[in-house]
C-alpha cells in the first residue's frame, strides 16, 4: 500500500478522527484536561455494552474448545500486543493455568513490550511464522487485536488460524473492519476519536484490556477456574497468595484456622482440593480423584459426594 493511499485510509477510521473542538486542549489548565480524559473514558463501557452479545458468544466458543485441551492465543501489535501479553501473562497467577494454555503474541517479540520494532506490525507472514511455531491446531482459539482493525500481523494471524480450522476471534474498534470480517467472531468496540488523535492506548486501548478482561475471566469461570466468586484455583507463589489461599479456602468453608492449615497442607496447597475435603468430608487422595471425574470443577464435585 502507498503512503498516500494508507494515509486515506487511516483518514476514513474513527479512531484516527480528529476533534476541532480539543484543537486548543494544550492551552486548557491540567484539571480541565484531566475532566475531559475523564469525560471521554466513561463512554468506553457503554460502547463494550453494545457488543455483549458477540462477547459471550465468542467465549463459549473459546470455552468449549479450552475444555478439550485447546490454547487461547492473543495476536496484536503495539498497544494491542502489549496488552494481549498483559491479559495471557496474568492468567497463570490468577487461574493456575498452564504458561502455554493462554498465549500473547505482539509483532516483533518480546523486544517490541518496552520499545517499537520497526515494520512487525506490518507483516501478516510474520504472524503467521509465529502461529506456526506454536504448531495451531483446530482446539486453539486465536484473538487479533487491532484498533484499526486493519493491522496487518492481526489479521495474519486471524487468516492463518481460520485456514488451519482454529476458532478466530477479531477485536477493533472500527465498524465494518477487516478484522471483524476475516474472523468467525467479530467484536467491534466503537469508542469514536481519541482525546489526542490517534492515540488509541487511550479509549481503544481501555476498551480492549475491558474485553480481554471477559474474555479470560469468564472462560475461566465456564471451565470450573472458579467456585462462585472465588479463585479456587488461584497459585500460591507467594506470600500474599498464600494468606489469599487461607483467605479463599475460610470464605468457601467457614473452617477454622487450624483445619484450613491442615487441608492445604494435605492437598500441596492446592485450594480447590482443601475446600472439597472440608465441605465433603475426604480425603486428599479422594478430593484429587472426585476433582478430576468432574473435569475440575468443584461444584459438580461436590454434588457428586451428596449424590
Amino acid at each position: 500500500m502507498t503512503s498516500q493511499n494508507l494515509r486515506s485510509e487511516l483518514a476514513s477510521l474513527t479512531t484516527e478522527a480528529f476533534r476541532a473542538d480539543l484543537a486548543e486542549i494544550d492551552r486548557l489548565p491540567t484539571l480541565d484536561i484531566a475532566r475531559l480524559m475523564n469525560g471521554e473514558d466513561t463512554e468506553v463501557p457503554r460502547a463494550v455494552a453494545g457488543r455483549l452479545p458477540q462477547i459471550a458468544a465468542a467465549i463459549d466458543a473459546v470455552a468449549e474448545r479450552m475444555a478439550r485441551g485447546g490454547r487461547l492465543v492473543y495476536a496484536g501489535a503495539g498497544t494491542a500486543g502489549r496488552l494481549g501479553v498483559l491479559d495471557a501473562s496474568e492468567c497463570p497467577p490468577t487461574f493456575n493455568t498452564d504458561p502455554a494454555q493462554v498465549v500473547g503474541m505482539i509483532a516483533g517479540g518480546p523486544t517490541a513490550m518496552v520499545t517499537s520494532v520497526e515494520g512487525a506490525e506490518d507483516s501478516e507472514e510474520l504472524a503467521r511464522q509465529d502461529l506456526d511455531a506454536l504448531k495451531l491446531g483446530p482446539e486453539d482459539t486465536v484473538v487479533g487485536i487491532s484498533a484499526s482493525g486493519r493491522t496487518p500481523y492481526a489479521l495474519g494471524a486471524v487468516e492463518h488460524a481460520r485456514a488451519v480450522g482454529a476458532l478466530t476471534i477479531g477485536l477493533a474498534c472500527n465498524e465494518h473492519s477487516a478484522l471483524a470480517a476475516a474472523a468467525e467472531h467479530g467484536i467491534e468496540v466503537v469508542v469514536g476519536p481519541e482525546l489526542l488523535t490517534g492515540s488509541t492506548r487511550l479509549k481503544a486501548g481501555t476498551a480492549q484490556k475491558l474485553v480481554l478482561n471477559m474474555l479470560s475471566t469468564i472462560t475461566m469461570i465456564r471451565l470450573g477456574k472458579t467456585y462462585g466468586n472465588l479463585m479456587v484455583d488461584v497459585r500460591a507463589s507467594n506470600d500474599k497468595l498464600r494468606a489469599r489461599s487461607r483467605r479463599i479456602v475460610s470464605l468457601a468453608t467457614g473452617a477454622g484456622d487450624e483445619e484450613i492449615e491442615k487441608a492445604l497442607t494435605e492437598c500441596g496447597g492446592e485450594v480447590k482440593n482443601a475446600i472439597l475435603t472440608l465441605l465433603a468430608d475426604v480425603d486428599g487422595p479422594t478430593a484429587a480423584r472426585l476433582l478430576e471425574e468432574s473435569g475440575g470443577h468443584l461444584r459438580a464435585a461436590l454434588a457428586h459426594t451428596a449424590g
